[in-house]
């Protein structure tokens, strides 16, 4: 195959049309096009991008071989090539039907994850009003501590329950998320039209949210001009600022996990072949990282008997976390190279 046949190929087995690969390029769909009918070759950082995007190498990209293996070519000569991939024949089939129950529950349970995220966000609003009138001497402070504990934590049970309902009506397909996997045609371009007719929707909420985010703060900026030293109007304006927010973060998340559900069916941006190893791995890292941290914890709270200040180390290992994961991607991408 030639290099022109692979790129088109590698396209069409991403389930990709030339106008979403050129976007994913920061090329035009005419220079895709004529890539694909050897008009023209991509230049040496348009190759490696192109290897990069398609976890193959650049040697593959550029050598011809006649010895790929490749499915019968269809009516429109849809050559789907099997990259190196010996072990194809085990990756799961995604079928339509179960693509549409995906997408089903996920939009059944979008407006309760949403709903979790909003009484998370409302829910240090009364420790923070109690505390106001504590400062102002209408209650005790071990009496407004206590209620404004005990209100957050109902309130955040109520929302972890809730991320727990929901993980469960979903874990069936988790799979979608983490492994890789093959979808038939009729699929994708079932899950294009849906994702179109989705896109406006999508576009509105993420707007209207974000304005609603935006004059948010407005009633903070009232209460100071009102009478900045009055500090249970002050806290009674933020609490009244995080509930606002919370509306335009509902409307964020309830079309951002739909969104994001027809990115996991079509394996697209953060759910690609390449993006999902790179998770696994992350999630391994992760995960001996917090062993040793909770480790590192208990070892010396326990020969310091210093539990009140050692919680500084997860506060201290939550800010070094990010850094340890980008170190850790680095590594692994050097050793695959």
């Amino acid at each position: 195959m030639t290099l022109a046949e692979k790129i088109a190929a590698l396209r069409k087995q991403q389930g990709w049309s030339q106008e979403t690969f050129a976007e994913k390029m920061d090329v035009t769909r005419q220079a895709v096009s004529k890539w694909e009918s050897a008009q023209s070759v991509p230049d040496i950082d348009k190759l490696v991008k192109i290897s990069n995007l398609f976890g193959v190498t650049t040697d593959y990209l550029l050598k011809e071989e006649n010895n790929e293996t490749f499915n019968e070519p269809t009516e429109t000569e849809d050559y789907i090539v099997q990259v190196q991939k010996p072990e194809r024949k085990d990756i799961r089939q995604v079928t339509l039907e179960e693509a549409k129950g995906f997408i089903e529950i996920k939009k059944k349970t979008a407006d309760w994850i949403a709903f979790a995220v909003y009484l998370c966000i409302l829910s240090p609003i009364c420790l923070l009003i109690m505390g106001g009138l504590s400062e102002e001497g209408k209650f005790s402070e071990n009496f407004a501590g206590g209620i404004g504990v005990i209100v957050f934590l109902l309130i955040a049970g109520i929302a972890c329950t809730i991320f727990i309902y929901a993980g469960t009506k979903t874990s069936d397909y988790l799979y979608l998320q983490k492994d890789v996997f093959e979808t038939s045609e009729e699929l994708r371009q079932w899950v294009r039209k849906e994702r179109s007719g989705f896109k406006s929707y999508y576009s509105k909420n993420n707007i209207i949210g974000t304005c609603i985010c935006i004059f948010s703060v407005i009633p903070l900026f009232i209460g100071i001009m009102i009478d900045d030293e009055n500090q249970v109007l002050i806290l009674s304006m933020l609490a009244l600022l995080m509930a606002l927010a919370g509306i335009g973060v509902i409307l964020f998340v309830r079309v951002g996990i739909v969104w994001e559900s027809y990115k996991k069916l079509l394996q697209e941006e953060d759910y690609t072949v390449i993006k999902k190893e790179s998770v696994k791995k992350s999630e391994i890292v992760s995960t001996v990282y917090w062993l040793l941290i909770v480790a590192a914890y208990l070892g010396y709270s326990f020969v310091t008997n210093n539990w009140r200040q050692s919680w500084i180390i997860f506060v201290v290992a939550g800010v070094i976390f990010p850094v340890v994961n980008i170190i850790a991607l680095y590594v692994t991408k050097k050793n695959k190279k």
